[in-house]
């Protein structure tokens, strides 16, 4: 049913003082999480490919060892998602509104609609970081996993108990970040911390953790470790209100592996009904997040 004249009632009569609704929205937030590309295809398949191991021992006059077993391992989808909002406003709703300038019937936030839910879908992806899904393909686990598997071994980019966000865990995460994570051949590669990502609720707890110089929650005239190991996080953090739990929080590393994919930029359209005279409005967009590598992202799930 179209908005109709009961629908802006008050908004046919002089004397109101103003039409309020429009509010700031939230800066855009998904491009400081995921890297940003575009895509010409429907599906987007990331493989990952298996390289050399380790060098092996050579006796005098014997034989060198092969290692054959390169090739590809993984392979990670992404497909991407059509997205549409519209809306129908009757003639009469458009000729008789007197505050058109407060309440514009060609635009009724439609933008601001399309920017919000592109933040929840974004958000999503790590808020089931912790699930399985075998759409995404990759390595039968969830994206933030214990047991990644590798040729020989496993590598982890989760705690093996989920802890919530302190000194202590923000440190052993920048650890294991920089001392565990391997390749598919099992050589440990360069990864670091660079950025936290965490809910509103971790924000106070994240300024003591980064920007205080001496050991956060003591009375210790320690230096703070933090900003130090393993490189510190040197692009501070993020807060993202989309999150869904008060208590999860993501470290991404300076490995790439997560990503926002534009198929189809916003666009809108509007025409009138030859038989009704209704304005018709409708935006349209098409994109996807995904990941295709887990080296990128380290993350923790506690509950309480």
């Amino acid at each position: 049913m179209p908005i109709s004249l009961s629908a802006i009632k008050n908004e046919l009569l002089p004397g109101l003082r103003g039409v309020v609704g429009k509010y700031q929205m939230i800066p855009r937030i998904y491009d400081k999480i995921f890297d940003v590309g575009q895509s010409e295809m429907a599906l987007e398949r990331t493989t990952e490919m298996r390289y050399l191991g380790l060098a092996q021992l050579k006796s005098e006059g014997g034989s060198t060892a092969f290692d054959n077993d390169a090739g590809e391992r993984l392979v990670w989808n992404q497909e991407h998602m059509e997205l549409g909002l519209g809306y129908a406003i009757t003639r009469k709703a458009i000729d008789d509104n007197l505050y058109k300038r407060q309440f514009n019937p060609s635009n009724l936030g439609l933008i601001e609609s399309f920017n919000q839910t592109k933040e929840i879908y974004g958000a999503n992806f790590l808020n089931t970081a912790n699930v399985t899904n075998a759409y995404l393909g990759g390595d039968g686990q969830p994206f933030c996993s214990t047991a990644h598997p590798i040729d020989g071994g496993t590598y982890a980019n989760a705690p093996a108990t989920a802890v919530d966000l302190n000194e202590s865990t923000l440190l052993n995460a920048q650890v294991q970040i920089s001392s565990t994570i391997k390749d598919q051949a099992g050589l440990l590669v360069w990864a670091r911390a660079r950025k936290a990502i965490i809910p509103p609720a971790l924000e106070p707890v994240m300024i003591r953790l980064l920007k205080t110089e001496l050991r956060p929650g003591t009375a210790d005239n320690d230096v703070n470790a933090i900003p130090g190991t393993a490189g510190g996080i040197p692009e501070g953090y993020v807060v993202n209100p989309f999150l869904t739990s008060p208590y999860a929080w993501f470290l991404l590393t300076d490995i790439k592996g997560i990503l926002y994919l534009q198929r189809i930029p916003f666009e809108t359209d509007m025409q009138v009904d030859f038989v009704t005279d209704n304005l018709m409005v409708k935006g349209y967009e098409r994109y996807s997040f995904g990941g295709y590598n887990p080296r990128s992202l380290y993350g923790s799930f506690p509950t309480n």
